[in-house]
């Protein structure tokens, strides 16, 4: 498909994307740059509801970069611990807080390339964070939502997040890259089910090509 065929289809989904969710936000509860941090490194094969019942204690211990700095790992994996994964996301944490206090002055630095040198904290990461707490568009989160509804959509052939986020950001308007990740995320948690898509109910059918969708669905059922 030609890029412009594919800009104007992406723009129709987005219009009701928009529709749907006219106020897109993430669902991981946090008060600043660097909760959005923590939360969103936690959330990595992890849903936001399960990191939004451990933030609490979490933040309540450690309220900062300076004192998860001087955290020990074994305590913090007890309190992370049903995020999975939480040898390595202890450790990142950790060495994350360090790096904020000792190369940032302990603030969550502005741009994408000092992001990324945070340990645990690559490119979708630091595109959430920029977004969500600076309003910076530097580049489009792809998570597995993202991932999934991109290639059913037809947005994009690749597999490679890195590839994907590429795809996107030069179909949807920059100021809209932000948005167009949670409005994904969203639908993709409500409608586009990686196992059961719920094709027969879903707004955007005469838009899809359902690529990789085996079952061939129902149209919906237009009401009258």
């Amino acid at each position: 498909m030609k890029r412009k065929e594919t800009t104007d289809r992406a723009m129709a989904i987005l219009a009701r994307l928009k529709k749907r969710y006219p106020v897109p936000e993430t669902m991981l509860v946090h008060e600043n740059p660097w909760e959005l941090l923590v939360a969103t490194v936690l959330a990595a094969q992890c849903t936001d509801a399960r990191v939004n019942t451990i933030t609490p204690e979490l933040f309540r211990r450690w309220p900062d970069p300076a004192s998860l700095a001087g955290a020990s790992q074994e305590e913090l994996e007890d309190v992370i611990h049903a995020a999975g994964f939480y040898h390595s996301k202890a450790k990142n944490l950790i060495g994350a807080a360090k790096r904020v206090v000792e190369a940032y002055g302990g603030e969550v630095p502005h741009t994408l390339e000092e992001l990324v040198t945070l340990p645990g904290v690559a490119r979708k990461t630091a595109n959430v964070v920029l977004w969500g707490s600076f309003g910076i568009n530097e580049g489009l989160a792809v998570d597995t939502h993202v991932k999934r509804l991109s290639f059913r959509l037809g947005l994009t052939k690749n597999t490679e997040p890195v590839k994907i986020e590429q795809d996107l950001i030069r179909i949807f308007p920059r100021e809209e890259w932000g948005d167009v990740n949670h409005r994904l995320v969203w639908f993709g948690r409500d409608v586009c089910d990686a196992r059961r898509p719920a094709c027969s109910e879903c707004e955007l059918y005469d838009l899809c090509p359902r690529k990789g969708v085996k079952t061939p669905p129902e149209p919906p059922v237009r009401k009258k």
